[in-house]
Order: structure tokens, then C-alpha cells, then sequence
């Protein structure tokens, strides 16, 4: 093991973290380009998630035995022979336990109990194959229960105030607090922060951090009705 790897349980959560964003966003909002780059033509490829939060379609490692475990190999072939969420879901169940496998080796030296809290942090994130099938969204939401019309027609603003513009999460409603703990970004999977702006798309009703979507506070006064980029995308193709 590199004297550089990651030893802590802090900082293996670090590098499972950055490398969970990389994958999401590849099988999200990079996934038009993602299923390109997976042609069926070429050779074996694996999806890699990097601590730089950048996601790679590549051959596996030419080491025998490789220095990291190595994801799922050829994706690539299975791609035309499936529906492609159905092949999606198979590439996110595949990310998910090369995550744990990458994790859990960084973790070999880690005691019982570290290891414990280490699966614990990691837990409290939506695995991959939840971003990507979308099997959070309805629980996610950090509004009212959307059953109910009247209320939830009423968006939040950032100092509480109904309005009539997108909606943001907004901690200042107590009642609402454990709904937005279990809130996940649909871009980079991370959890819901109070310290954070988040923005809900009026469409698909996923929420995003503000910066992963580009979208500052004083921009989403300005927006009467967001649409995210994964609804972009469906509208123009």
C-alpha cells in the first residue's frame, strides 16, 4: 500500500466520498457522454471513479495483482444487448461494491470499531445504484408531502418567506429537519447540509446542491420555474 494512500477512517471516507461523486455524476449528468465512451466494439472497459472527483472509462490495470481491487470488467459488452436504465442499474450495483471493496482495503489496518464507523458514515451516503434508479427521490424531498396541494404549491425562500420561485430547502423549518437529513444531492450524491443552498427541480422534484448545478441564491430569486439539468437534457433529446 502507497505511503500516500488514505489510513484514517477520516480519510478513507474522504476518498470513498470523492469517488462516489465521480461515479454518480458519470451515470448522471456525464451519461450521454459515459454511454458513449462504453462502444461494445472495443475491449474490455472498466467505469473508474477518482479521489479527484473525476470519473474515467479505461482498460483495467496491467498489474498482476492490480494496486487497488478493480472494478467490474467490460461493461462495454452488455450495453446494446439491454435496456439502457436496466444497464445503468448494472453498472451502479457494480460501482457500489467496487466502492466497499476499495474502502474496505484502504481499511485492512483499521480495528473493529473503525471499521464499524467507517461503514456507518459510509451508509449515511445513497448508494449509486439509489442515485441512479432514482429509489430516494420520493423520501428525499425536504418539503411537505406533496399529497397535499395547497401547501405544497407555496416554494421557500431562503429567509422562510413563502414565494413563488423555485424551491429551496431551507433550515429554518424545524418540522421538516428529518426529512432534509435524508435528503441527497442528484448530481454529486452528498447529503443534505443546513450551511449549504440547495435548489428542487419543479419537474423531477430531485434537489441539488447550489454549486453543483451552478445556481446561487440570487440567480434562483430570478427563476420561476427550474428545471434541472437531467430534465434539461430529456427535453432536448
Amino acid at each position: 500500500m502507497a505511503s500516500s494512500s488514505p489510513r484514517t477512517v477520516e480519510e478513507i471516507f474522504k476518498d470513498y466520498n470523492a469517488r462516489h461523486s465521480a461515479l454518480v455524476r458519470a451515470l448522471t449528468y456525464d451519461v450521454d457522454d459515459f454511454y458513449s465512451q462504453c462502444d461494445p466494439d472495443k475491449e474490455n472497459l472498466c467505469l473508474y471513479g477518482h479521489p479527484n472527483e473525476a470519473w474515467e472509462v479505461a482498460l483495467p490495470a496491467e498489474e498482476v495483482p492490480p494496486e487497488l481491487p478493480e472494478p467490474a470488467l467490460g461493461i462495454n459488452f452488455a450495453r446494446d444487448g439491454m435496456n439502457r436504465k436496466d444497464w445503468l442499474s448494472l453498472v451502479a450495483v457494480h460501482s457500489d461494491c467496487w466502492l466497499l471493496s476499495v474502502a474496505f482495503y484502504f481499511g485492512a489496518r483499521l480495528n473493529r470499531n473503525e471499521r464499524k464507523l467507517l461503514f456507518s458514515m459510509i451508509n449515511d451516503l445513497p448508494t449509486i445504484f439509489e442515485v441512479v434508479t432514482g429509489r430516494k427521490q420520493v423520501k428525499d424531498k425536504p418539503t411537505v408531502e406533496s399529497g397535499n396541494k395547497s401547501r405544497n404549491s407555496t416554494k421557500r425562500s431562503l429567509d422562510g418567506q413563502p414565494r413563488n420561485n423555485p424551491k429551496i430547502a431551507d433550515n429554518s423549518y424545524e418540522e421538516d429537519e428529518e426529512e432534509q437529513g435524508d435528503t441527497f444531492c442528484g448530481i454529486c450524491g452528498g447529503g443534505y447540509n443546513s450551511d449549504e443552498f440547495w435548489i428542487g427541480c419543479d419537474n423531477c422534484e430531485r434537489w441539488y446542491h447550489g454549486k453543483c448545478v451552478k445556481i446561487t441564491p440570487a440567480k434562483a430569486e430570478m427563476i420561476k420555474f427550474y428545471n434541472c439539468p437531467l430534465c434539461q437534457k430529456k427535453v432536448r433529446q
